[in-house]
């Protein structure tokens, strides 16, 4: 019990009575009641509690109950009033909260009557509200705090899984084991616990229980799978031995596959060949074994090949469709292909579609569906087995489906749109010929091409019918409107709003597409309302403008407030002048879409709470503001703080680096250096991404660290001292890396990566799958080279024969990549040299290009070699299609001026795909540029929208007099993308003007305009930027901030850089800096540190802020009605919370 809570236990001892020692009240008080209160006296505030619940269910509690309690602790000379009793049971369980051990510990001392009480209230009562005299409690609250509460839920499991089987019967027990684990994390599910499951449990139990484990299999460590399948084994096993009628050599039987599930996958290569005949027979043969072996996707090619072996031998027949169709993913691993018939081989390629859902391996199901595809086609055309392909069809190179014919593809299209896995080179082609059969786009055939969708043209859709695109855009095209370039997305969004009144368009875009409206059409749109931004995502700009349009219109905050995506557009200055009332009840939308807010808005949420009420502030907005409202912070109001601010995603909120580590060392003296175990971890939450090097290495507990690692692998940037320390702490927790198993390597993921190029050629060599699982899933970021050259050697290692390669170079003796290489390694590809990639055959290159082209980490020598392998396989530049330019990916940009001069670039959709490479030179730029203009027929002066955004980044190379000649209307419907651009001064001086002819001069824009147009705010001049309003300030892009000259940016008035915003002051770059004066630096620091001038309280209070967070540390005297049970409650429900449970 803690110190404060000991003394005002004594102090109510102390205050005793002159009342009659031989008064017997206890005869009057029901002896539940009477044990309720043994316990309040004994300090067991728990069990009391709990005891009161459990009478108060099954008895009728009358008026005089309290004066018979209080009668009764007269008799035991106990003397104190029922409100002081009340606080020190609040203050108790309020520390219970911040406590989880001593809540843990507390649960252990309870019996099984008070634990089914426990059960009751929190898992089978429908009550949503419990009533008790003039009392109500709000239950739904009361559990959600429960399972809400960062170690508190960690006890609720574990003290479940203690007393729930003794207390309860095994079948309940698994219900709320059931629902505890859902509610909470998986992640408590550790190997240690699991080894302290039951195993005597009834037969029915186990099999209910097993059925929970395996619904939760994915969200479960690999070494806690691994743990899972020795328990339901050691008890299969024991259930097997006692039944004397089995006469097999393997505990395996059918009964026992179905029960395990997907643990099937961890069974040995020894027991599976063990496995009885009779038994694999009736498993293979009931109908569910389908649907389990449909999940197995952890299988490996061993056990899989083991377990067709022995279907084979148990009498079924592997050639016989209905034999296949009962595989599952067995089918990934076939190898019997000796005089297999094509019929059975497009069987098999039917079934193999599923093969995508497997960890790992899609190398050996490529080579494999390769094998098929060429007996599947055995004496026939490809035109006339298209359709039976599967998604074999995507190992097809785009110019053997350039041969197809237009009516063969749309014939295959019912089985074309259910493939994934799709290049789009190849999306493009087939799109390209289905719709040359179909003739006209219409809603119905859009509706049959899937993921082809995203290969039809843009002038296509352009030229679609309006009403037929607004019902593709609510259907098909909302699936995959992520995958259409900005082109497309532009040429469709062009064309309804040119045809349709601009209110039944916007009703009709959904989701990401409204995204693409510009700021201006929606100008042009005066009945907006509520309803009609439903659903819809938003930019910035657009929820600047829509928030001050509609509350205008409405006098209800929540109404626009509970539209997640508004709260994007809500300005300071809004904020502040949200009457007190209105913005504590409405701030729980901010806190729920946090992730949405900038961290300026952030900033002044905070203020503005500060301002509101400073007592009951959220703990995590004290860490955005300055310095010093951090400092009452330590002891017990430690724990509130660390809690809250690891709820949220803090490089969200902090941007400033020097910020950022002012709230770390108070997150460290809160945490007193150290981090002893999973309950500390628990409160940490997001904030151990961000734990500095020394605490990770000397401060956290082996203990600690094996759940800690498990929140590692979710932090997206670990610096590289953090990674080191990390590395360290590996080792100590399991040992050298030789003696790791699969199940460990697989737990430590992308930290395996840390490794030494020797301990990660060990594993590699041991488990080569799990290797190559973990550098796949570390894309898009480029793991340590020393990774990848191990995965590298590993495999090249693994194939010592020397391939066929190009014989028309000299590739004597080299050995050149082959398909399945190239597939495994990835970004490993890199690591072959200039002469083994000179040497790939023109087969393999062709198949694989487009895979080659997304490697990030090829040098420009050998792109080079890449380019010239290109041009050899597909012959002159001039003759290539479409298709061809887009496979390149990045070996497109070694292309040298006169190369790309000699492309056909007629299409925008070309240009728009190789707009998507970031690293195009100036001069290579205005050769696309041009070359679109001279092959499409165009001048700039003629170009639309959608053309604009399809070139990208390339408008970067226009000069400024071509810039004048854009058509206003077309510009102002990109200007967002535009803004995007990292152009020059000079050109982003011309776009300025251009954006001036769309929303009017510069000194007039606000803030939704000057965030709508992005870096282009950087071509403003300094007379201009002296002009702007310093409320529009927070509003421009910080991109913009970067690109703002020197010489300009000195010009902004102090006020102006005080009002820059957190993430635009943090983007001032030392070269800007160093040309301001003192009161500007002044400005900007006060800006990084969160300061507010005229809202800033300059009286600080520690003692104000301590209360907020510290339970009362006195046992005060309220004059309130006996309700000791009430206290619970306050451990539920913190003092800024809005919603009482007891009203």
């Amino acid at each position: 019990m803690p110190k404060n809570l000991k003394i005002c236990f004594l102090l109510i001892l102390m205050n005793h009575a002159g009342t009659a020692s031989g008064q017997k009240s206890d005869k009057d008080l029901p002896p539940l009641l009477q044990k309720a209160a043994e316990e309040v006296i004994a300090g067991k505030y728990l069990n009391a509690f709990l005891d009161i619940l459990h009478f108060q269910g099954t008895n009728v509690w009358t008026t005089d109950m309290p004066k018979k309690i209080m009668a009764y602790f007269h008799a035991q000379n106990v003397m104190f009033t029922i409100s002081s009793l009340q606080m020190c049971i609040k203050n108790y369980l309020e520390n219970l909260l911040y406590q989880p051990k001593q809540l843990l510990s507390d649960f252990q001392q309870i019996n099984h009557q008070q634990f089914q009480t426990a059960v009751k209230y929190l898992f089978r009562s429908k009550k949503n509200r419990f009533e008790l005299g003039n009392i109500v409690l709000d239950l739904d609250r009361i559990r959600e705090r429960i399972f809400q509460s960062p170690g508190g839920n960690r006890t609720l499991f574990l003290v479940t899984l203690e007393k729930c089987f003794p207390a309860l019967s095994s079948m309940e027990c698994v219900a709320i084991l059931s629902r505890v684990l859902r509610v909470s994390s998986v992640s408590y599910l550790q190997p240690d616990v699991i080894r302290n499951l039951p195993k005597d449990l009834p037969q029915d139990t186990f099999r209910n229980l097993s059925a929970v484990f395996k619904a939760l299999y994915d969200k479960t460590t690999a070494n806690a799978q691994r743990t899972l399948y020795d328990w339901m084994k050691q008890i299969l096993q024991k259930s097997y031995i006692t039944n004397e009628l089995n006469d097999s050599t393997s505990w395996v039987s059918a009964e026992n596959l179905w029960t395990l599930g997907r643990y099937m996958v961890h069974l040995p290569l020894e027991e599976i060949m063990k496995i009885n005949l009779n038994e694999m027979r009736l498993f293979i043969s009931y109908d569910n074994a389908t649907k389990q072996l449909d999940t197995v996707y952890d299988i490996t090619p061993e056990l899989a090949q083991a377990f067709l072996e022995r279907i084979n031998s148990s009498g079924f027949d592997l050639r016989n469709t209905s034999t296949i169709y009962r595989l599952g993913l067995l089918v990934c691993f076939y190898d019997n292909m000796e005089q297999m018939d094509a019929i059975v081989a497009r069987v098999l390629l039917h079934q193999m579609m599923k093969c995508n859902q497997l960890r790992g391996f899609q190398a050996d199901v490529y080579k494999l569906k390769a094998q098929l595809l060429d007996i599947a086609m055995q004496n026939q055309t490809l035109n006339d087995t298209l359709g039976s392909l599967s998604d074999a069809v995507v190992g097809l190179t785009s110019s053997q489906l350039d041969s197809l014919s237009p009516e063969a593809v749309h014939n295959a299209i019912s089985t074309l749109n259910q493939v994934s896995g799709w290049a789009k080179s190849q999306i493009m082609v087939l799109s390209s010929k289905y719709l040359t059969y179909e003739k006209v786009l219409s809603f119905y055939n859009i509706s049959q091409m899937g993921a082809l969708v995203t290969g039809i043209s843009t002038q296509s859709f352009y030229n679609m019918n309006p009403k037929e695109l607004s019902q593709v855009i609510r259907g098909t095209l909302s699936q995959y409107a992520s995958d259409l370039s900005p082109a497309q997305q532009q040429g469709i969004l062009t064309k309804m709003l040119a045809s349709r009144d601009l209110s039944s368009a916007v009703t009709d875009i959904q989701g990401a597409f409204f995204k693409e409206v510009c700021l201006s059409d929606l100008w042009k749109e005066t009945g907006f309302n509520s309803s009609i931004v439903k659903e819809k995502e938003l930019r910035k700009s657009q929820a600047l403008f829509l928030y001050e349009l509609l509350s205008k219109k409405t006098t209800a905050p929540t109404d626009l407030l509970s539209i997640g995506q508004l709260v994007k557009g809500v300005t300071c200055q809004q904020i502040e002048h949200m009457s007190t009332n209105s913005f504590l009840n409405n701030f729980r939308f901010f806190e729920k879409n946090l992730q949405l807010l900038s961290p300026y808005q952030v900033n002044c949420l905070a203020w503005k709470f500060w301002k509101a009420s400073n007592t009951s502030i959220p703990p995590f907005l004290l860490s955005v503001l300055p310095a010093q409202y951090l400092e009452s912070i330590s002891g017990t109001s430690c724990v509130p703080f660390l809690i809250s601010l690891g709820k949220t995603e803090l490089d969200l909120m902090i941007v400033n680096s020097h910020k950022k580590n002012t709230v770390l060392q108070k997150v460290q003296e809160c945490l007193n250096g150290s981090i002893s175990d999973e309950y500390d971890v628990d409160i940490l939450g997001n904030l151990i991404c961000h734990l500095p090097p020394a605490i990770i290495r000397d401060g956290i507990s082996l203990r600690a660290m094996a759940i800690a690692l498990h929140q590692f692998r979710f932090c997206r940037q670990l610096s590289h001292e953090q990674k080191t320390e990390i590395k360290y702490k590996l080792s100590e927790l399991y040992g050298i890396p030789k003696n790791w198993t699969a199940q460990t390597t697989q737990d430590i993921g992308p930290f395996v990566a840390l490794l030494s190029k020797d301990e990660l050629t060990v594993l590699a060599e041991k488990f080569p799958n799990t290797i190559l699982q973990i550098a796949k899933m570390a894309q898009p970021a480029s793991p340590p080279e020393e990774f990848l050259s191990a995965i590298f050697e590993s495999i090249r290692n693994s194939s010592t024969s020397i391939r066929a390669s190009d014989p028309t170079t000299d590739c004597t003796g080299i050995r050149a990549p082959s398909s399945d290489e190239i597939i495994k390694l990835a970004e490993a590809n890199a690591f072959w040299t200039v002469q083994e990639l000179q040497c790939l055959d023109t087969d393999t290159f062709t198949k694989n290009v487009e895979f080659l082209g997304t490697v990030m980490t090829f040098n420009r020598s050998q792109l080079i070699v890449l380019k010239e392998k290109a041009k050899q396989v597909w012959g002159a530049l001039p003759g290539w299609k479409s298709y061809h330019i887009i496979s390149l990916g990045r070996i497109a940009l070694v292309l040298n001026k006169s190369e790309i001069e000699a492309l056909d670039l007629s299409s925008i959709d070309t240009v728009a795909a190789l707009s998507q490479q970031t690293e195009w030179t100036l001069v290579q730029a205005q050769s696309i540029l041009q070359g679109f203009l001279e092959d499409s027929g165009q001048t700039v002066h003629g170009l639309k929208s959608f053309d604009l955004a399809g070139l990208g980044a390339n408008l970067c190379a226009l000069n400024t007099t071509d810039i004048k000649t854009i058509k206003t209307t077309e510009f102002s419907a990109v200007i967002s993308r535009v803004g995007l651009l990292p152009c020059s001064t000079p050109v982003l001086e011309e776009f300025k003007k251009m954006a001036e002819s769309v929303f009017g001069i510069a000194a007039e824009w606000n803030s939704s305009i000057i965030h709508e147009i992005g870096t282009i705010a950087a071509g403003l001049n300094e007379k201009e930027f002296k002009a702007l309003d310093k409320d529009v300030m927070p509003y421009l892009q910080p991109a913009a901030i970067r690109h703002i000259p020197d010489e300009v940016f000195k010009e902004l008035s102090p006020e102006q850089i005080a009002n820059l915003g957190l993430e635009n002051a943090a983007m001032v770059t030392e070269s800007q800096r160093n040309h301001l004066n003192a009161l500007q630096l002044q400005s900007l620091q006060l800006t990084l540190d969160g300061a507010r001038t005229g809202v800033q309280d300059t009286q600080t209070s520690a003692s104000i802020i301590q209360s907020t967070h510290t339970p009362a540390s006195k046992c005060a005297h309220f004059s309130s009605g006996f309700s000791i049970w009430l206290c619970a409650l306050y451990i539920l429900c913190p003092t800024y919370c809005k919603h009482d449970p007891f009203t």
